[in-house]
């Protein structure tokens, strides 16, 4: 959850130390770009760097970049990051890269979006593009050494944010599940689980009691009690189960960004589930959920939403189009229970499903790259898996999530962006 500090920025390298955190990992081989709205920093896109560099392939990948960056309607400045290996040895660092700065320069100057700096990023090394003066910026560069020093990074760190491995590294996969073996109890409870419910997923009724429990559980972590497969096989084992139904698994995303009339509705639409009162849902609720100890706050409804019955289709939500501002809190829930309702290494629908979705969490959040291993690993675990297939198909079109291109729907992290 955001929260009202801000943070000082007094040089480069505090600007250079926040992006890793912002990103949750050191980016190689990107570009990011960060506008300015006045003195304070707006909206962050990473995008890979180009792979082709003819003048008219840089034109066409800056006119990409500034239709992400004008979203930002109260930016007037943007400065940039490149991250790049190629150029530090020889010297030919700036040479490289200037090319591809200077269509940015023209392409933003158009939209009266001026960049204000522009650095490189090395492993060892990094310098201003536009710095001439040695005395400043020598060769190769200044050590990187002073961006992980840096006053803001100390500070984000002291604060508990951590940085992790870059996605394109060998151990960059993000930590998508519990390390080990599976809980013999969840697996007992999730195959008795399925034994009850799978065989009824079409109940209207059903898929009521499945996001009452889905509900309560985001609600329960976002709040500070996470699962533990010590003490809660049985809810763990349930929630496997329900990953294995693809229309209980995008009932419950739609559920933690935009709501549970849109997640009723929305599924309504589909026609796949029947409103036959003489139905019983094969379980009660109470079995799983709230007890005297544990009840907690009702979900905050999402921005662009009225909270009295407003709801969004399945499809705008899953494309990040509508509600304007996704219920963040909920959605980051999500995402830490899905990394703990599968283990490393496993296969199948439920870690496809866990793993798909946390693809799909991180690309609305910003993070491209880490969306894309996510989703590679989902295609891993069931080759064929469809909603990894459809997701990596818009990532490969190089679509950025609506929510993560505006700054007032982006989003943020559990803190506010620096000034």
């Amino acid at each position: 959850m955001t929260t009202k500090r801000t943070l000082s920025i007094h040089q480069p390298e505090d600007i250079l130390g926040y992006i890793p955190h912002l990103l949750g990992y050191w980016p190689e081989d990107s570009l990011v770009a960060i506008t300015m709205q006045g003195k304070m920093l707006g909206a962050t896109l990473r995008v890979d760097l180009p792979s082709r560099r003819s003048p008219r392939a840089l034109v066409g990948f800056a006119e990409q970049i500034r239709q992400y960056l004008v979203a930002d309607e109260a930016a007037n400045g943007v400065v940039l990051a490149v991250y790049t290996e190629s150029g530090w040895a020889d010297g030919t660092v700036v040479d490289q890269a200037m090319p591809m700065i200077e269509a940015l320069q023209l392409s933003l100057d158009e939209v009266d979006l001026s960049v204000r700096d522009a650095w490189l990023i090395g492993t060892n090394y990094w310098r201003s593009a536009f710095c001439s003066d040695k005395s400043c910026c020598p060769d190769p560069g200044l050590p990187v050494a002073r961006i992980k020093d840096s006053r803001l990074n100390a500070e984000l760190v002291y604060q508990g944010s951590a940085v992790g491995p870059s996605p394109r590294s060998g151990t960059g996969q993000p930590s998508l599940a519990r390390s080990g073996p599976l809980d013999p109890s969840v697996m007992e409870a999730e195959i008795r689980w399925g034994e009850r419910i799978l065989g009824a997923w079409r109940s209207g009724r059903c898929l009521e009691s499945v996001l009452a429990v889905w509900h309560h559980v985001l609600a329960r972590v976002e709040h500070g009690a996470p699962l533990q497969p010590e003490t809660d096989a049985q809810l763990i084992g349930f929630l496997r189960t329900t990953l294995k139904v693809p229309a209980w698994r995008d009932a419950v995303v739609v559920m933690a960004a935009a709501g549970m009339d849109s997640a009723v509705s929305g599924a309504a639409a589909f026609e796949f589930f029947s409103d036959d009162e003489s139905c019983a849902p094969p379980f009660d609720v109470g079995e799983l959920v709230v007890t005297a100890s544990a009840t907690y706050p009702p979900a905050t409804a999402p921005s662009g939403s009225s909270g009295h019955g407003d709801v969004f289709t399945y499809g705008d939500v899953l494309l990040g189009m509508r509600p304007d501002t996704p219920c963040w809190p909920r959605v980051d829930a999500l995402h830490r229970v899905l990394a703990g309702l599968c283990v490393e290494e496993e296969s199948g629908d439920v870690a496809a499903a866990a793993f798909t979705l946390q693809g799909w969490i991180t690309w609305c959040k910003g993070s491209g790259s880490i969306a894309h291993a996510c989703l590679a690993r989902a295609e891993t675990a069931r080759p064929g898996y469809r909603l990894a297939e459809l997701l990596m198909e818009v990532l490969g079109q190089g679509a950025v999530c609506r929510w993560a291109s505006r700054p007032d729907s982006a989003w943020r992290g559990p803190r506010q962006a620096p000034v």
